[in-house]
């Protein structure tokens, strides 16, 4: 299979990207190997191997759960904070 300019317009569209005519030939040509790259991996005999998420035999490491104290009152709360504005902390502004 092959991508053609067309196809590679539509995908474009999908992504809503505006593409100049450079960019589609180049797209073309890199949609086209990505396509024949994937139908040389699907000519490979996949029986017996279980899926995976990634390629590497990765498990979460995570820490044990422990309680902890937190700040009783709204003076300790405030404490902690970097900057703070009567009894609010302060923030960065991010709006304009």
């Amino acid at each position: 299979m092959s991508i053609d300019r067309e196809t590679v317009l539509k995908v474009a569209s999908l992504a809503r990207l505006e593409l100049t005519e450079e960019e589609v030939a180049s797209m073309t040509g890199q949609m086209s190997e990505i396509i024949r790259f994937v139908e040389k991996i699907n000519e490979l005999d996949t029986r017996g191997i279980e899926p995976t998420a990634h390629v590497l035999n990765v498990k979460n490491r995570v820490r044990e759960d422990s309680i902890i104290p937190s700040p009783a009152t709204v003076e300790e709360m405030l404490s902690l904070a970097p900057e703070r504005h009567e009894n609010f902390i302060s923030v960065p502004r991010v709006f304009e």
